[in-house]
């Protein structure tokens, strides 16, 4: 007498892998994606929150920083750890954007970069500001002040 088997053959367990991994590579670059735009939106709204917190810097102290750490906290608030941006924005790095600084001081200009860590994996667009509080965007390469402004 034959017995009757249960369970699931090999060619329809095959089956279920093969529709779940088309799924899968359907789904996985839709991530990616939104994980960039993610990045990309948070540079943009750390570029906003340095532009406040330098205009806040340079109406306290009559000067602008000269890096980055000098908005950040380090006990008491003072002109060279000011107590207004948070410890991670300050290191330069955040969510797969890279800050860097130049200029400050009582020169009365500024400017702030932001470029992917890895390009086309952490973000695909380079941004930039300065004293004028605009943000600028650069797919192509590095944002300069002849850069679009975001939004345009």
């Amino acid at each position: 007498m034959r017995r009757k088997q249960k369970g699931f053959s090999l060619i329809e367990l095959l089956i279920v892998v093969a529709i779940i991994l088309i799924i899968a590579a359907i789904a996985i670059p839709n991530l990616i994606r939104s994980k960039i735009a993610a990045n990309q939106a948070s540079a943009v709204a750390s570029l906003r929150t340095l532009n406040t917190s330098t205009v806040l810097f340079n109406t306290n102290y009559g000067l602008y920083p000269t890096a980055l750490s000098s908005l950040a906290t380090n006990g008491a608030a003072s002109s060279t750890a000011a107590d207004m941006i948070d410890n991670v924005l300050s290191t330069g790095t955040k969510s797969g954007y890279s800050f860097s600084w130049s200029g400050g001081g009582t020169t009365g200009s500024y400017a702030i970069f932001a470029s992917p860590v890895t390009l086309n994996s952490t973000g695909t667009v380079y941004y930039y500001t300065d004293q004028s509080l605009v943000i600028r965007s650069n797919p192509a390469g590095a944002a300069t002040s002849g850069s679009l402004a975001i939004g345009n």
